[in-house]
């Protein structure tokens, strides 16, 4: 497993060709102190052992797809699935796959290049798709950029799973938390869409003002506003760092899960895309190229 670190006057990132995975991210308090606001393993050996997804590359489709399977140009694709549910790529998604480091710059913008080839029909999708994902130290904020280019349609969601935690607090229940999304979209028991989008105004889903996190845990594809490139805010007063959150997808899944603390925010399109002509286009062709790119801009509360 090989492991790369880059760093600037602000923040300090390591990855690992393991899931294109971000190990930890240090960014520099008032006093010159680090904080380490990824939750990750000491040990890179350790991320293989790992359910939990810890800031890795989420692929070839992020997130959750009904029924097993979807139909594109008229072919039925089948999936791995447990109870009808194909989550985060399959049994072995990109997350578990070693990934080739292209290139590494140290520069004024230092970053990290990483690419994975993904064969026709691995996992049950169709064509050979080639993946890189770069990241990138921009002054206080890390950018993280997601491409993808395939030889026959295909459906594609990538996204980063890392789960962020702002301070050495053993719980985020006092992080104050604002989702720029007034939508969520409405879930079954198996946390799949059904097809309805419905306003967060009034329900426990409502962060368009700031508000302490609490005891509420989610698991919840937000709708973001398309006006806006900002998605969410995560602030800590006990450390007095902020987090803004900025992507140019359509949707956020905010997760903070049972047994550990820390809070991941997935941008990406809609979970089940493929199987919902309502929902934003997830189907990429040839001669096209997929681009997510989220931003993760790192503050000092005043």
């Amino acid at each position: 497993m090989k492991q790369v670190t880059i760093s600037n006057d602000y923040m300090t990132l390591m990855v690992l060709d393991y899931g294109a995975t971000i190990q930890k991210l240090l960014v520099k308090g008032k006093d010159g102190n680090y904080t380490n606001v990824v939750v990750g393993y000491n040990h890179p050996s350790r991320y293989r052992l790992d359910d939990n997804c810890l800031g890795a590359c989420m692929g070839r489709y992020a997130g959750r797809i009904s029924n097993g399977s979807f139909v594109l140009d008229r072919e039925k694709f089948l999936l791995y699935q447990e109870d009808g549910v194909h989550l985060h790529g399959g049994k072995e998604g990109f997350h578990q796959k070693y990934w080739n480091i292209e290139e590494v710059s140290y520069a004024d913008e230092p970053m990290v290049k990483l690419s994975y080839r993904s064969k026709h029909l691995e996992e049950g999708y169709p064509g050979n798709l080639t993946v890189n994902v770069t990241y990138r130290l921009v002054n206080n904020a890390l950018q993280i950029v997601h491409e993808a280019v395939t030889d026959r349609s295909t459906v594609i969601n990538l996204t980063n799973h890392s789960y962020f935690k702002l301070d050495d607090s053993p719980y985020i229940d006092a992080y104050e938390l604002t989702l720029n999304c007034p939508y969520v979209l409405e879930t079954d028991e198996n946390l799949l869409p059904t097809g309805n989008i419905v306003p967060v105004r009034k329900t426990n889903y409502d962060f368009l003002l700031p508000k302490e996190i609490g005891i509420q845990r989610l698991d919840t594809p937000f709708v973001k506003d398309m006006g806006n490139e900002k998605v969410a805010e995560l602030q800590s007063f006990k450390s007095g760092i902020t987090m803004n959150v900025f992507t140019n997808q359509p949707a956020v899944v905010v997760y903070t899960p049972l047994d550990f603390p820390g809070i991941c925010f997935e941008t990406q399109n809609y979970p089940d895309a493929p199987n919902q002509p309502d929902f934003p286009n997830s189907v990429l062709k040839p001669g096209e190229t997929y681009n997510n790119i989220t931003i993760f801009k790192f503050d000092l509360v005043p």
